[in-house]
């Protein structure tokens, strides 16, 4: 299981880069775009076309790496103050829950790329981007999230065994109630 960890935690961290680099292509576009606009009067063309392609990628790109560090938005408040067992179990639900939201979403994500592949579905604007990658993006993202969920629910299940706190967590924080 280390292995497969290992594996999705690196491809993740990989496809995090990308996001990373589309976001950086964004941004570089839409101050091209602003200045070009704004003060040079030529306005670049597409930015706004590729910015939406980019956005699936660098949302759902980062989903499946936040879910590694356990970094998704949770209510400390209350989960902070049970057992390490009840937090397991707290987990172990969250896990649940997440995999069935995400795979609807992988469900329809799927059915959406292959539809948008055979049609050829592309941008309207000066430049015609294809919309199918980012489709395909989106269920890759989806894909991986639920594959760490999965590793994630498999280590909730061992945690509500043993009673032990999770071992990522490098400041201790969720040591706190022992």
């Amino acid at each position: 299981m280390k292995l497969i960890s290992r594996i999705v935690e690196r491809l993740a961290l990989v496809v995090l880069m990308i996001g990373g680099v589309g976001m950086l292509m964004s941004m570089f576009l839409g101050v091209a775009d602003i200045v070009g606009t704004q003060i040079l009067l030529i306005p670049v063309p597409g930015p706004r076309e590729l910015t939406e392609s980019t956005m699936v990628l660098i949302v759902f790109g980062a989903l499946a790496y936040a879910q590694i560090r356990r970094a998704h938005i949770r209510v400390e408040l209350v989960y902070f103050q049970m057992p390490p067992r009840v937090r397991a179990v707290m987990d172990v639900i969250t896990d649940l829950a997440a995999m069935a939201f995400f795979g609807l979403i992988l469900s329809q994500a799927i059915s959406e790329a292959q539809y948008s592949l055979q049609i050829g579905e592309a941008t309207v604007g000066l430049i015609r981007f294809p919309l199918w990658p980012a489709r395909f993006t989106l269920a890759a993202g989806c894909a991986l999230m639920i594959l760490q969920l999965t590793l994630h629910l498999i280590q909730d299940l061992i945690r509500i065994k043993t009673g032990e706190g999770l071992e990522n967590d490098p400041l201790g924080i969720l040591q706190k109630v022992e």
